[in-house]
């Protein structure tokens, strides 16, 4: 039985909620039975960037407590004017840069996003909410597993694993996390921190491996695979990460660290063989079609080998688990992708054609050699 809620927001911020797992959560406040008694507000706060568009945000318009806001993070007078103006009482805080690669290639958005962007967050909510009770306003800072470095073929990721960054991106959200510690030690600003594993499901990006995959294959283009495919990844489906952070807002403890996992883990090589042979059978393919456009490229710089997480402490204090299950759930992810060409063109950017021929190569024959992490 999940635990009864300790605060009920009633005008909500949602940073970066035009991207994969903010619109997701986004979509799934707005349906929820439980949150329309107190919620009469939720503004989407999201520069639309690459990462974020408004198209995964469609129909959240018909809903009259819905608001969008088109600008960024590190704008200290907008969102100073966005908490006094819709009296703003609770922060999803997911914006953030995220791609691995992109971060090895330059690394200076990444601190000024994910670093200032979440002082500037947490400063505004500081002097917004100065003399309110701890209960009368909450924030959840949305981050990543990749703070705590990489593991070996066993062991998990816990809520008091020492941190231990390895690319530029890992140490970005490192310092954010720090920071919202902080502000919660030194202030007293009601906030807790999330991590979450590889999110994967429909509105992600396509330069992410699971989507990329998909529309290789079924575009008939290689499908890369950084060294030999062996780095393991825990995948959890966005709809539950999104229920885990709604719940985390509700339940969650200010001070506290969640993680969130689903504890099915499969390697680089596993995880594109079984995209290469679901696109094949959807689309009536001869089995192994698709197999046959894997190639392997140089690995990636500092490459993780593993990340997994133990997701005990969540499930015992938010009375959250992960529902949906892989083998189902990628099957109906990759129906999506294939009946949504329409979405693709929408999202694809010169940005990204950009950075594949840039950093991985030429474009048409390579596109993006691995994972480049899934938590936007």
């Amino acid at each position: 039985m999940a635990a009864m809620p300790t605060f009920r927001p009633t005008r909500l911020l949602v940073t970066g909620g035009a991207g994969f797992i903010g619109s997701a959560v986004v979509r799934g406040i707005l349906a929820r039975a439980d949150a329309k008694p107190s919620l009469e507000r939720v503004v989407v706060l999201d520069a639309l960037t690459y990462a974020g568009h408004e198209v995964n945000l469609e129909g959240c318009e018909d809903d009259a407590r819905f608001a969008f806001v088109e600008g960024d993070i590190c704008d200290r007078g907008l969102v100073e004017r966005l908490f006094a103006e819709h009296a703003i009482d609770s922060v999803l805080h997911l914006a953030a840069e995220s791609h691995v690669d992109r971060s090895i290639e330059s690394a200076e958005a990444f601190i000024r996003t994910n670093v200032n962007g979440t002082f500037t967050l947490l400063d505004a909510a500081r002097r917004a909410w100065d003399g309110k009770a701890g209960d009368a306003a909450r924030f959840v800072h949305v981050s990543t597993d990749e703070v705590f470095g990489a593991l070996g073929d066993t062991g998990v990721f816990t809520e008091t694993t020492a941190y231990a960054p390895n690319s530029p991106y890992a140490a970005s959200k490192a310092a954010s996390d720090l920071l919202v510690r902080s502000y919660f030690r030194t202030y007293g600003l009601p906030a807790l921190v999330t991590n979450t594993c590889n999110n994967y499901g429909p509105r992600q990006l396509p330069e992410k491996l699971i989507p990329l995959m998909i529309t290789n294959a079924a575009e008939d283009k290689k499908l890369p695979v950084y060294g030999e495919g062996r780095q393991i990844r825990e995948w959890l489906h966005v709809d539950d990460h999104a229920e885990g952070l709604w719940a985390a807002l509700v339940r969650g403890t200010p001070g506290e660290s969640y993680l969130f996992g689903s504890g099915e883990e499969l390697n680089n090589k596993q995880m594109v063989e079984l995209i290469a042979d679901t696109v094949d059978e959807h689309l009536g393919r001869d089995p192994s079609t698709s197999r046959g456009l894997m190639h392997y490229v140089p690995d990636r710089k500092g490459h993780d080998f593993r990340y997994a997480i133990d997701a005990s402490k969540a499930e015992r204090e938010l009375g959250w688990s992960a529902k949906k299950k892989l083998a189902a759930e990628l099957r109906e992810t990759v129906r999506w992708y294939l009946a949504n060409e329409a979405w693709r063109r929408t999202v694809s950017s010169e940005e990204h054609r950009r950075f594949q021929r840039a950093y991985y190569g030429h474009a048409e024959s390579r596109g993006t050699a691995g994972e480049g992490e899934s938590k936007r």
